[in-house]
């Protein structure tokens, strides 16, 4: 009877599990992958690919589907893993200063007090740690793209003559472009670059049938720039080749090109926006003279700032203010009569400027202190001078500069990247 009555409510208990639902189950978390000696987790990956979305959403960019951008996100986990791992061992360190600093700047830029960036980043769900720590990341792959490739990037003067001379630096226009990049491996066999042309041209069928170019990007693009849309900011004409330009110059805005095959990869570009550069850049301009006497262990705030008082007497009574440049100035300037020459506003520290802007032409400021010791200051003329041909040659020196910092960078993390040790896991069951 007791066997019996045991097995009646073992048999009703097991009728109750199978009716009752599935309960369903959760991952908690797992290795998705394995970088040289370091892992990447399920969990960690999941806290990305959530930023991912909300960075999307906030450019009012559709996100692609979850599993399609968890594999986009962890690929740029291992990469950013990989460079990371490279910059610890070359003892690449940032320390808390650097990140407190940074962590003030976020605050100012959004006008808040460090309390205020704390319950707004509460409000997002994310702590004022983990901020800390993505700033760390970012300022590491920061400092580490500059050691590596900026100290190698040169830019001769030739080389902005030559375009300055070329028919292209005519073409002032700017255009902003978005692209699409399928990466393809430096010692890739003729089976990778096919299947890798397969997924650039799946990409551009996408695009071809109405999706849009920004959610192409993230579901496709190798590049850093994918999940912000692939969007490269405003490039001038004569910062990109020549043939580019004349491509661009066929598309009607919010058009792109076709596969584009270059050095690093298979391209896809899209012109965002266009617009007509070189337009006069006229900025005000200070001729102007000064005499510093510093402040050091020898020479203390008062005696410094008595003897320049002294030095504008004798100025004040008749004294040539360029004579006593000569003889008291404390700067490079002295042999010049403290000459400085044409200066623009944001030449000079924030505390001279003030006062040389103030002063009426022809008159001796009173002594103005600054963080080199105490001032004066004589303004002999102003003028509204058009510099566009010199910020011309400066910012063609950057463009080619960032053209050929981008590649270089490319270049070498494809490199690490391919000398890492990396297993994937995210797809197994």
């Amino acid at each position: 009877m007791k066997k019996t009555l045991l097995a009646l409510l073992f048999a009703s208990a097991m009728q109750a599990a199978l009716a009752a639902p599935a309960t369903p189950v959760r991952e908690v978390d797992r290795i998705v992958a394995v970088v040289n000696k370091n892992v990447i987790t399920w969990q960690e990956l999941q806290s990305r690919v959530d930023e991912a979305i909300k960075q999307l959403e906030a450019q009012k960019v559709a996100p692609p589907s979850r599993d399609v951008l968890e594999h986009q996100v962890l690929e740029q986990m291992i990469t950013e893993e990989v460079q990371l791992q490279y910059a610890a061992s070359g003892g690449l360190r940032i320390d808390d200063a650097a990140v407190d600093q940074a962590v003030a700047n976020l605050a100012k830029q959004n006008k808040l007090s460090e309390a205020g960036l704390k319950a707004q980043l509460a409000k997002d769900g994310i702590t004022l740690d983990r901020l800390r720590g993505d700033i760390r990341r970012e300022l590491t792959l920061s400092r580490l793209r500059d050691s590596e490739v900026g100290s190698r990037v040169m830019v001769s003067d030739s080389e902005v003559d030559q375009v300055l001379k070329s028919a292209q630096s005519a073409n002032h226009t700017e255009y902003h472009l978005a692209s699409i990049l399928v990466g393809v491996p430096e010692r890739a066999d003729a089976k990778q670059i096919d299947a890798l042309s397969q997924k650039v041209h799946k990409a551009l069928a996408d695009l071809e049938a109405g999706q849009p170019f920004a959610k192409v990007s993230a579901t496709y693009s190798d590049s850093p720039n994918a999940l912000k849309g692939g969007d490269m900011g405003w490039r001038s004409a004569t910062s990109l080749p020549v043939e580019f330009v004349q491509l661009l110059e066929q598309l009607k805005t919010g058009a792109h090109t076709d596969v584009i095959r270059t050095q690093q990869g298979f391209f896809i570009f899209q012109l965002q926006e266009k617009r007509a550069g070189g337009a006069p850049m006229l900025v005000e301009q200070y001729h102007t003279r000064h005499i510093l006497i510093r402040t050091n262990e020898a020479v203390s705030e008062a005696d410094a700032k008595a003897r320049i008082e002294q030095v504008r007497d004798r100025i004040m009574r008749g004294a040539k203010f360029a004579d006593m440049a000569k003889l008291y100035s404390e700067d490079g300037s002295n042999a010049k009569g403290g000459d400085l020459g044409w200066v623009n506003l944001g030449d000079l520290v924030p505390e001279f400027e003030k006062a040389m802007v103030a002063l009426p032409i022809g008159q001796v400021s009173q002594p103005v202190r600054s963080p080199f010791g105490w001032h004066l200051i004589l303004v002999e003329s102003k003028r509204n001078q058009d510099v566009s041909s010199d910020h011309e040659k400066m910012a063609i020196k950057q463009q080619i500069r960032a053209r050929k910092m981008e590649q270089a960078y490319t270049d070498w993390v494809r490199q690490l990247r391919d000398s890492a040790f990396v297993e994937e896991h995210l797809d197994d069951k």
